[in-house]
C-alpha cells in the first residue's frame, strides 16, 4: 500500500520551481526519486531532497502544471507540512512575478510588491 499523495498546484514553470526550492536552501533534484515510508520510492519530475527520510517531488501533467506527490506523513514527522508547502508556494509566486515583470513590453511600467506575513 503506498504512502503518497498527488496534490494538484498551479505550479507550470519547471526552472522557477527549482530556483524557489534552492532560494529556501532545499536541494533539488531532477528526475529523481521522491523518499516514502518504508523505502518506497516514487519517480518526478522535481524532487526536494528534505531533512530527515521523505522528500516532496513535482511530476509534470499534460496541461503543463505540475502535481505534488508527497508522503505527507512522512514529512510531517520531522517538518511543519503546513509552513513548507506555503513557503514554497510563496516564493514560487514571488520569483514568478519578477519574471513576468523582466518580459519585454514591461519596460515602462512601474511594479512594487509588497510582500506581507
Amino acid at each position: 500500500m503506498s504512502h503518497f499523495s498527488t496534490l494538484r498546484t498551479k505550479i507550470s514553470n519547471a526552472e522557477i520551481l527549482q530556483q524557489s526550492l534552492r532560494d529556501l536552501g532545499i536541494t533539488v533534484k531532477t528526475e529523481a526519486e521522491v523518499r516514502g515510508y518504508n523505502g518506497q520510492r516514487l519517480r518526478a519530475d522535481i524532487v526536494a531532497t528534505l531533512e530527515g527520510d521523505y522528500d516532496l517531488g513535482w511530476s509534470r501533467n499534460s496541461d503543463g502544471t505540475f502535481d505534488l506527490i508527497a508522503d505527507l506523513w512522512g514529512v510531517a514527522k520531522k517538518h511543519n507540512q503546513t509552513e513548507l508547502i506555503n513557503a514554497i508556494n510563496q516564493k514560487y509566486a514571488i520569483n514568478k512575478t519578477l519574471a513576468e515583470v523582466k518580459q519585454p513590453g514591461l519596460n515602462v511600467a512601474k511594479v512594487q510588491l509588497v510582500v506581507q506575513k
